[in-house]
């Protein structure tokens, strides 16, 4: 599967490169899941937090997902390690499903690992998201 060009916000992009700086002391150092995020804000397109379009997955934006060989949805919050809980489906930019999805818009198709294998997860609708609220501040 190709990997698109996919869009963050400049104030994303900020605090995810400061995530990822502070990481590099904690448990996470040296981590998959580092080298992975760091990658997929490498191959971003930025852009200001006005400008974003509001089908654009950012952080703290809730989603909807479809699993397109079950068809099963689910619907998740994209966040900050510190603000993950499995329990309300608030899922860290640092787990697999998080960093795979940061920055896809409704529509888009994306690889997911898993134990299994890969599920193909397409972005189905976006319920909430920070910018087009004008919730800047998240």
């Amino acid at each position: 599967m190709t990997l698109k060009q996919i869009l963050i916000t400049k104030t994303d992009l900020a605090r995810l490169t400061k995530l990822l700086q502070e990481s590099e002391a904690t448990a996470y150092r040296g981590s998959e899941y580092l080298a992975k995020l760091s990658a997929e804000l490498a191959r971003a397109k930025v852009v200001a937090a006005e400008e974003i379009s509001n089908k654009v997955i950012t952080m703290h934006s809730q989603v909807c997902l479809e699993d397109l060989e079950t068809g099963d949805r689910e619907t998740y919050t994209l966040v900050f390690p510190e603000e993950a809980d499995v329990d309300q489906r608030r899922i860290s930019i640092l787990a697999p499903i998080g960093t795979a999805m940061l920055g896809y818009e409704v529509g888009d198709v994306f690889e997911w690992e898993v134990p299994a294998g890969k599920r193909n997860l397409q972005v189905k609708e976006i319920l909430y998201q920070p910018e087009a609220a004008g919730d800047y501040h998240l």
